[in-house]
């Protein structure tokens, strides 16, 4: 229990609302939002601790009443006991969402790598299990930006998870997706190895410190499409922003009217600018203090083998399944704790 600093969660809160109360604080709604989401996450926090601690104290009353052969106290303190720990395994894992911006909501970019239609079925079945895991974790999922493949799967897709602690357990699945499988669009039934790209950005809300010169802008508007149901208006609103400094693309195509897209882009390539800068600073610090190298071939973070075994596999944590249906409907906190847990466990090792 003493890894809960309450001193410091209770101040941090009264600070969030001291700001929630103040006056225009929906003036910037991207902020507000950031701000309550925080908020909630501490609030949570804050009562899962305590459930947690009258559930201990309860049983350490029942235990002091508890005589030897009162059966009917010992089930019931054991029944307690299962209860406590439920209670400390949430708590264990609410504390792997340590980062400052895990509590927000968050991004995800999903492109295809080389290999056509099965490629681009791949980013597909990517956006299908992240969709589902977003509804088994009652996070709302809004399409920004979705393009149809040649014959089958995507060309891109870009939608934004709204939810309490939603970039804690998405941002470990930034990095390559590996599918090995018989491909159902080879005639000879092959084995083929494809390879699709997520990137996960967490929603920053107001940044002081990244200014975005309008002259460093291209700013394309086309027709929507894609198959989005009633997510994506088919009408000519859409908006694509090409930062060209630094090359980065967003687009969004979710909103009826071309001022709101737009704005929905700018906020993206907002958070995008920020997290490139974070990047960088912490590439500037590890030519300083030296880089850990992590036990991975390239970018690739996971492979999920449906033929001639069922496995995944992810190649930083060595965590695997072979319940391959599961998660690819969207069962994948085991593989997100995990990976928090060796964040943690590094991040310690640094202190």
């Amino acid at each position: 229990m003493t890894l809960f600093d309450l001193d410091k969660i209770n101040a941090e809160i009264k600070d969030l609302e001291e700001k929630e109360n103040a006056e225009g604080f929906w003036d910037n709604p991207n902020t507000a939002r950031v701000v309550t989401s925080k908020l909630a996450a501490l609030r949570n926090r804050l009562a899962n601790y305590q459930k947690a601690l009258n559930s201990y104290n309860d049983i350490k009353d029942l235990l002091s009443e508890c005589a030897e052969n009162d059966t009917e106290l010992r089930e019931l303190i054991e029944m307690s006991e299962d209860e406590l720990t439920e209670f400390t395994e949430d708590l264990r894992h609410q504390l792997l969402f340590s980062g400052p911006y895990d509590a927000n909501n968050c991004t995800i970019d999903i492109h295809p790598g080389a290999g056509g239609t099965e490629a681009q079925d791949w980013a597909s079945m990517l956006l299908r299990m992240y969709t589902r895991f977003a509804e088994r974790n009652n996070f709302k999922v809004q399409v920004l930006s979705i393009e149809d493949g040649d014959e089958a799967g995507l060309k891109s897709a870009v939608i934004k998870i709204i939810g309490e602690d939603a970039y804690g357990k998405l941002k470990s699945e930034k990095g390559v997706h590996r599918l090995v499988r018989i491909s159902p669009f080879d005639a000879n039934a092959r084995r083929h190895t494809s390879f699709a790209s997520v990137n996960v950005v967490p929603e920053f809300g107001e940044v002081a410190d990244i200014v975005i010169d309008p002259k460093d802008l291209r700013v394309d508007t086309y027709r929507s499409g894609g198959a989005g149901g009633q997510n994506v208006n088919k009408v000519s609103s859409a908006v694509r922003i090409t930062h060209l400094p630094t090359g980065i693309v967003v687009s969004c195509q979710v909103e009826r009217s071309q001022l709101f897209n737009k704005a929905t882009c700018m906020q993206m390539l907002t958070d995008k600018l920020m997290a490139l800068k974070l990047e960088e600073r912490e590439a500037e610090l590890k030519s300083v203090v030296g880089e850990q190298k992590k036990n991975e071939w390239g970018s690739q973070i996971r492979s999920y083998v449906f033929q001639p075994y069922q496995m995944v596999k992810d190649l930083r944590t060595e965590y695997s399944r072979g319940d391959i249906d599961n998660v690819m409907d969207g069962d994948i906190l085991d593989f997100v704790y995990s990976y928090l847990e060796m964040e943690a466990k590094g991040n310690a090792a640094k202190r």
